[in-house]
């Protein structure tokens, strides 16, 4: 008879695909896991605290280091809070490039989580050339915006400034190419007879699991629960963008990389539409006082984001800064189900796992 005895490890934070300063604590018997308990915070700022003594226009630098893959999204779903308080108009030309900068994020979002997803289960030719066609789009963007990462490209009924000449032209000449290699993306990984065996079957959850945990993105998309606040709830101006919503029934690791693949062929969908019918006159602003001050009262906004939504609720005393500030964090919500996924789990299925929920620690810890 073979006698095990339980083990207790620290799997990260300093474990490489642990993506950022997460520590998981799990007890194993042999190679089972038998308790799984995520230690989040290492990475905390307070930012909704700072927030408090800020002015608005101070606070979008802060949002970028939240979600720091999805910086523009961080930025737009503040900007979007305010400006639904103070009731502004935003000018067409603006709203285009908005939804350009956050469809261009998105697609730089997901082709890190492609990238490192499969550097963590053993693939290392993917990671390459995803950061390949993502450094292409972190050019675009540090064009329109003067950075790499932390953008601080939207503003309080606009933009920050408008994009260069030629700009649009490019990111039209960048949507057949990101297609092209899309379809290699699948040659070299989605047929692979060893990636498949790695995550069908992996980390399985129901529909009801999805709501229940309050999951969001391609997280609850991959149980079959069509849900995207782009098409369901259209902000800004996505209501005037053909896009289909992708979803999986099958809740496993196997069913999110289908959803999210997917998802980057409809973002360049959008990306196709808005350079196709952006308007080349107009303000890229609204008229806004230089010290931005909300009416009193309260508001709560969501948008999606390239893990789920992400929202942003303001409380205000019709000062310069918040009375308070709280942000609805995708990536924190959908890590609570993580203990429950690894639980009777083979060991070696704990990494597939986790990278498939594609969380981004900044945004979890806040």
């Amino acid at each position: 008879m073979i006698r095990t005895e339980e083990m207790l490890l620290n799997v990260g934070p300093q474990h490489p695909s642990t993506h950022g300063v997460f520590r998981l604590v799990i007890k194993i018997d042999g190679e089972i896991i038998t308790e799984a308990k995520p230690v989040i915070g290492y990475l905390h700022r307070g930012t909704e605290k700072l927030a408090e003594d800020l002015q608005y226009t101070q606070i979008i630098p802060y949002t970028d280091r939240l979600d720091y893959l999805s910086a523009m999204t961080n930025n737009y779903v503040l900007c979007h809070a305010v400006e639904t308080m103070m009731d502004l108009e935003i000018p067409e030309r603006a709203e285009y490039l908005r939804v350009i900068a956050m469809e261009l994020g998105r697609v730089a979002s997901h082709l890190v989580w492609w990238g490192t997803f499969l550097l963590d289960i053993g693939a290392v030719s993917p990671f390459l050339y995803a950061f390949r066609e993502r450094e292409m789009i972190i050019n675009m963007l540090n064009e329109l915006s003067g950075a790499r990462l932390t953008f601080n490209y939207m503003r309080v009924g606009g933009v920050k400034w408008d994009a260069p000449e030629g700009w649009i032209e490019k990111v039209g000449e960048f949507i057949p190419y990101m297609r092209e290699q899309l379809k290699g993306y699948h040659q070299l990984v989605t047929g692979n007879e060893i990636f498949l065996n790695r995550v069908k079957g992996v980390g399985t959850y129901t529909k009801e699991d999805a709501l229940n945990y309050s999951l969001s993105g391609a997280n609850l998309r991959c149980t079959g629960v069509k849900w995207d606040l782009r098409k369901d709830e259209p902000y800004s101006i996505y209501d005037r963008f053909n896009f289909d919503v992708p979803v999986q029934k099958g809740g496993d690791a196997w069913a999110r990389y289908q959803v999210r693949l997917a998802e980057l062929e409809e973002s360049l969908k959008i990306l196709e539409q808005a350079v196709e019918q952006f308007p080349h006159e107009g303000e890229i602003i609204a008229k806004v006082p230089k010290i931005v001050k909300v009416p009193k009262g309260e508001a709560f906004v969501r948008i999606e984001s390239p893990r789920g939504e992400i929202g942003c609720y303001i409380a205000s005393d019709g000062k310069k800064e918040p009375y308070r500030l709280k942000f609805r964090r995708p990536s924190f919500y959908n890590l609570q189900i993580l203990p429950k996924l690894l639980e009777g789990e083979n060991i070696a299925n704990l990494i597939a796992i986790l990278g498939a929920i594609d969380i981004v620690l900044g945004e979890v810890d806040g």
